[in-house]
């Protein structure tokens, strides 16, 4: 785990820590203006399963993949999900440094607040999981595999629910860092 806190100390420069921020979110972008909203399209208006954070069933599965049709399958599998296999890392390194950033700016970094900067990376996994799991499903469709459903689901409700507990434990530690900073600045 040391070596893990000292690899993420070493990057958490202001400067690295807002590059990574700003790819990952250009990255998002890119996937809720474009690639998402055309892939649903041709499942007119049914939600990706990557959209459904309480997870799905083999119903919701085979109900999206019906009506997707061939070419909506096609951009699901080769348009939505290749952004989406590079978006996990980007989120998993930026959030992480970001994290680790603030953490270190309350002087933190080094106690057991530090595993808040790695839940990015526990979401960054669990997307990549599911996307493989996107991937067998649709490459398997119309022989849909419940079990493998069951475990794709498993990853996404993993995912959603690291990723907002990282988003709320965020908005604490910046909460706490504006207090440091603002009772710093009164103190003058």
């Amino acid at each position: 785990m040391n070596c893990l806190k000292n690899l993420i100390a070493k990057h958490i420069q202001g400067r690295k820590v807002f590059i990574f921020f700003v790819l990952t979110n250009l990255v998002y972008a890119f996937m809720l203006v474009v690639t998402i909203p055309m892939t649903m399209a041709y499942g007119h208006g049914i939600k990706l399963l990557d959209m459904m954070p309480a997870g799905y069933n083999l119903k919701d599965v085979t109900d999206l993949f019906t009506a997707l049709g061939a070419e909506g399958r096609h951009a699901y599998l080769f348009y939505q999900i290749p952004v989406d296999m590079i978006y996990p890392s980007l989120f998993a390194i930026g959030y992480s440094l970001l994290m680790a950033y603030f953490l270190n700016k309350l002087g933190k970094l080094r106690s057991p607040y530090f595993y808040l900067a790695l839940l990015p990376l526990v979401s960054g996994a669990s997307d990549y999981m599911e996307n493989i799991g996107f991937i067998t499903l649709l490459n398997q469709y119309p022989d849909i595999n419940p079990t493998l459903v069951k475990i794709s689901s498993v990853f996404s409700v993993i995912k959603s629910s690291t990723t907002s507990l990282y988003f709320i434990s965020l908005i604490v530690v910046l909460t706490a860092w504006l207090i440091q900073v603002l009772s710093k600045k009164k103190a003058k």
